[in-house]
């Protein structure tokens, strides 16, 4: 439900430049936000130099957000052991990349860039509900561009990705095969981050094509001409000569009887995987069982909390869910999504009031998160204070030009008073 723009390196402010010169940067995993080759021409252009293969002189490390621990075990687990000793002595700064990207301004509103959408927005646009979009992030189908505050930012392609996502899925065919048809497509492009959004590809029947001339070939490299034929091939989406399917990672913990005092003790991460997996099959139940498991089975984290709080939404129990909300917050103050979450039950259970702090609350984190503005200047409507909802609405339209309830905000703010 928001956007928001991201500059190109050349667009950064003199005050980012001046931050990145003489850095000496050791980069843990892949970039969700830049190529490597944009990455490094940055840092070439901002005097900054890249460390590889690492050694003593590093002075920042950045992990990547696909490598920043999200069970709330230490980042600096994920480092090998010369970065580690280096932050410990005080010799490098760590932080994650969604906080290299705020600091060099990079989710800043500026004009004639990109535009952004959270999963909340890609939802909305594609009519699917936001639990299947969090599902592709999770099976790493769709990576957002940028993470402020937890707020994951996806772009145009992942958008294009989204679709051809969203086109499959109606036409029935499991996520675990869509998951090994993208992998067989990034084995052939390598260089290509986002086959799903990239790649000319067409959604014909149960099956993935690319689209090659006046063929199509599937992700296997054998050529398909006879769209007859392609209908008919169901849902053979990964077969590969030579090759086996790959297992998935998530673990059997598929009903509440795995959860047995005899069963073997899981890991927070394998319930936490547990509760994904049941989410997808539909069943909220055991899927929310698996969540508290997950609580139980270590300490409280911000992401835990949230996670079980959107399941007990979805299950209908919202007295449960925001109770889940609060804690979230009082876990992590920063968690603008948990903010407008809260904001948005204690809407719909009509305590007006409280809504309106929750949402002022979230941008008090994030000033430019759109959802929190639109939902802020609707609560405000409500509460018949239309001159304060009148800044919201505004603010919303022009961070969200193309959202699909700018209509509204439009709507709002031509209407006489």
């Amino acid at each position: 439900m928001t956007t928001a723009a991201l500059p190109s390196p050349d667009c950064l402010p003199a005050t980012a430049s001046d931050w990145l010169a003489q850095r000496q940067i050791v980069l843990v995993g892949r970039l969700a936000g830049m190529s490597p080759r944009s990455f490094r021409r940055l840092l070439a252009e901002r005097d900054a130099t890249l460390v590889e293969p690492v050694d003593d002189s590093a002075t920042l490390v950045v992990v990547s957000d696909e490598k920043w621990p999200r069970d709330g075990s230490p980042a600096a687990n994920v480092l090998d052991e010369t970065s580690r000793r280096r932050v410990r002595q005080g010799a490098a700064e760590l932080i994650a990349e969604s906080t290299l990207w705020e600091r060099l301004g990079l989710v800043e509103a500026t004009p004639d860039v990109r535009h952004l959408y959270t999963a909340a927005m890609l939802a909305s646009l594609l009519g699917v509900s936001l639990a299947s979009v969090r599902a592709w992030q999770r099976r790493g189908l769709l990576a957002p561009v940028c993470t402020v505050r937890k707020l994951a930012y996806f772009d145009f392609v992942q958008v294009t990705a989204a679709r051809r996502l969203a086109a499959l899925v109606a036409a029935g065919v499991s996520p675990s095969a869509i998951v090994r048809s993208t992998l067989l497509f990034a084995k052939r492009f390598p260089d290509v981050a986002c086959p799903l959004g990239e790649l000319p590809l067409v959604v014909s029947g149960r099956q993935l094509l690319l689209r090659e001339g006046e063929g199509l070939v599937d992700p296997a490299g054998q050529y398909r001409i006879d769209f007859e034929a392609i209908d008919s091939t169901g849902d053979e989406l990964a077969r590969h000569d030579g090759e086996r399917p790959q297992r998935s990672c998530v673990p059997s913990v598929l009903s509440p009887a795995a959860f047995h005092a005899d069963a073997p003790a899981a890991t927070p991460a394998e319930l936490l995987a547990a509760a994904a997996e049941l989410e997808e099959q539909g069943d909220l139940g055991a899927a929310i069982e698996a969540c508290r498991s997950a609580l139980m089975a270590g300490s409280p984290t911000a992401e835990t909390c949230f996670t079980l709080a959107e399941l007990l939404y979805r299950h209908g129990d919202r007295a449960a869910a925001c109770e889940r909300y609060y804690i979230a917050v009082e876990l992590d103050e920063d968690f603008v999504e948990a903010r407008a979450n809260l904001g948005c039950v204690l809407a719909e259970s009509g305590q007006l009031e409280l809504a309106a702090a929750a949402l002022a609350g979230a941008l008090e984190c994030h000033a430019d998160y759109a959802d929190a503005h639109y939902h802020l200047a609707r609560t405000l409507d409500q509460l018949a204070r239309h001159n304060d909802a009148l800044a919201h609405w505004r603010r919303f339209a022009e961070l969200a030009p193309e959202s699909p309830w700018v209509e509204e905000a439009r709507t709002r703010l031509t209407a006489p008073r």
